[in-house]
């Protein structure tokens, strides 16, 4: 039963992910792009998670960790880079 639940959950996030692979590629505006591939980011910690679970390894939990580091990161990145068109500002010596 609990190996059934699991496939069931791994079968609606991997559907998730297709949604918003939809939404990547047809968001009505870049904002929502952006959101979209954060999304995705933590829809695969998910998937990931229930992984670690089904198969009673914590040897995941490093990949669940930094994914979701690259996750944040890179939706700060985006966003900073939309808004301004730099990511890394730079001083001058003016």
């Amino acid at each position: 039963m609990f190996d059934t639940i699991m496939l069931l959950t791994m079968c609606m996030l991997s559907i998730s992910i297709v949604i918003a692979l939809y939404r990547v590629i047809k968001g009505p505006s870049i904002h929502d792009r952006i959101l979209a591939l954060d999304s995705i980011g933590y829809i695969v910690i998910g998937i990931v998670a229930v992984l670690s679970i089904m198969l009673d390894s914590h040897a995941y939990l490093e990949t669940i960790l930094l994914i979701g580091i690259l996750a944040f990161l890179s939706t700060v990145a985006l966003s900073k880079y939309m808004e301004g068109g730099v990511v890394i500002e730079r001083k001058s010596d003016d």
